[in-house]
C-alpha cells in the first residue's frame, strides 16, 4: 500500500492569552509501509508532518479590547458579539495568507484550513462539572471566502456535543506522534502554558499498566500572572518576561495554601477550565487577600507563579498516583519564555516524580 499523496494544510488559533493569532502551515502524509518494504496495520499509519511555515501575528488594540471585553461577559449586546465573530474571522484570514505567502505558496495549493477560534466563553455546570456549552468566534465563513480554502471549524463545539469537555483538543494527535518508544521507562507529559495550562499526559508505547494516556486542563497557566502585571504597570507591560518581578519575590507559603485550596484543584481529570474560573473577579479577590496580609508586589508574583508550577507538577502525581514515575515534560506556549516558571516546574518536577523526570522547552 502507497503512501498518501501529501495535504497542505494550514492550521490556526488565538489561545486564552489572547496575545495574537498563530498559524502554521504544514505537509501531512501517511504511510502504511515500513522502511523495510513490511506492511503496517491499518490502524498504526505512519504520519509524517513537515512545518512550511509559522508565525503568530499580534492582535490589534481594538481586537484584543475586544476579546477581553467577551471574556468578561458584562454589559454587552448580540450586535456586539455578531461584529466581533466577524471581524475576528476576517483578521483571522488574513493571517492564513500571510503564513501561506511565508512558505512561497499561494492559497490554491492549500488543501484545507483548520481554525481553532478564539473561545470567549466556557460554560461549566457547577454541580456535574460538566461541560454544557462552549463559545469560539472568528466566523470561519469569513475566512473560508477570504483565501479561497475549504475551511474546517468548530473543533471545541462539536466535542461538547459529543459529550466530551471539549478541551484540550490535541491529544489524539499527541499520542499518535509522540509517545516515548516501548525501549522507554518515561511517561512524556506535553504541557501547554498560555492563558489556562494543559496537558496530555502518555505512557510509552506497549505500557502495560493501569493507566491510559489522558488529557486535561491543569488549571492557571499565565492568566493571573499577566493580570497581575497589567494591573501593576497600569497596561504598560503585558507579562512579566523572563519572571523578573517574581524571581524578586518570595513566595508566602500562607497565601499559596489559600490558592491551592481551589475546588479546581481538587477535580480528578478528564477536567477543563478558562477564564470564567481563573477570572479578573477571582484575581482581584487574590489580590485584596494578599494586600490583607501585607505582601509585597514582587512576593505576590512569586506566589502566582509558583501556584503554576504547583498545580501542574501536582496534576501528573495525582494522576499517576505515585512519586516515583519518571516524567519528561516538554512545555510549550507563552509560559515556556518564562525562565523564572520553567525554573520552578523543573524544581518541583525532580522533588515530586521520579528522580529522572525532566523538564524543557519545546524550542531547545
Amino acid at each position: 500500500m502507497a503512501a498518501s499523496k501529501p495535504l497542505i494544510v494550514a492550521g490556526v488559533l488565538s489561545g486564552t492569552s489572547a496575545d495574537g493569532i498563530s498559524c502554521v502551515l504544514s505537509e501531512i502524509s501517511h504511510s502504511f509501509l515500513n522502511e523495510d518494504g513490511t506492511t503496517r496495520s491499518l490502524n498504526e499509519p505512519k504520519i509524517t508532518i513537515k512545518e512550511l511555515a509559522f508565525d503568530t501575528l499580534p492582535w490589534s488594540d481594538k481586537n484584543r479590547e475586544t476579546i477581553f471585553r467577551l471574556f468578561k461577559a458584562r454589559d454587552l449586546s448580540i450586535a456586539e458579539v455578531c461584529e466581533a465573530n466577524f471581524r475576528l474571522g476576517e483578521e483571522t484570514a488574513k493571517v492564513v495568507l500571510h503564513t501561506i505567502a511565508l512558505a512561497g505558496l499561494k492559497p490554491e495549493q492549500v488543501h484545507l484550513v483548520g481554525s481553532h477560534g478564539q473561545t470567549v466563553w466556557h460554560q461549566v455546570d457547577d454541580n456535574t462539572k460538566q461541560v454544557t456549552s462552549t463559545l469560539q468566534i472568528g466566523e470561519p465563513a469569513c475566512i473560508a471566502e477570504l483565501t479561497g480554502i475549504t475551511t474546517v471549524a468548530d473543533f471545541r463545539v462539536a466535542d461538547v456535543a459529543a459529550g466530551g469537555q471539549g478541551a484540550p483538543l490535541t491529544s489524539t494527535l499527541d499520542s499518535l506522534l509522540l509517545r516515548q518508544p516501548s525501549s522507554s521507562h518515561r511517561w512524556r507529559a506535553l504541557q501547554n502554558i498560555g492563558g489556562i495550562g494543559n496537558v496530555t499526559l502518555l505512557p510509552p508505547v506497549g505500557f502495560s499498566g493501569s493507566l491510559s494516556a489522558v488529557a486535561f486542563d491543569t488549571g492557571p497557566g499565565n492568566v493571573l500572572m499577566d493580570w497581575f502585571i497589567q494591573k501593576k504597570s497600569k497596561g504598560a507591560l503585558l507579562f512579566d518576561e523572563d519572571g523578573r518581578l517574581a524571581r524578586s519575590g518570595v513566595v508566602k507559603a500562607e497565601l499559596l495554601s489559600k490558592m491551592l485550596q481551589h475546588p479546581y484543584f481538587e477535580r480528578k481529570p478528564p477536567k477543563t477550565t478558562g477564564r470564567e474560573l481563573f477570572s479578573a473577579a477571582l484575581a482581584e479577590e487574590w489580590n485584596k487577600t494578599r494586600e490583607e496580609m501585607k505582601i509585597c508586589d514582587e512576593d505576590f508574583m512569586a506566589t502566582l507563579t509558583e501556584l503554576t508550577a504547583v498545580s501542574i507538577v501536582d496534576s501528573y502525581r495525582n494522576y499517576l498516583s505515585a512519586a516515583n514515575v519518571d516524567v519528561e515534560v516538554l512545555v510549550s506556549g507563552g509560559g515556556s519564555r518564562n525562565l523564572y516558571l520553567m525554573e520552578r516546574i523543573s524544581a518541583l518536577a525532580t522533588q515530586n516524580l521520579g528522580a529522572g523526570s525532566t523538564v524543557s522547552s519545546h524550542d531547545t
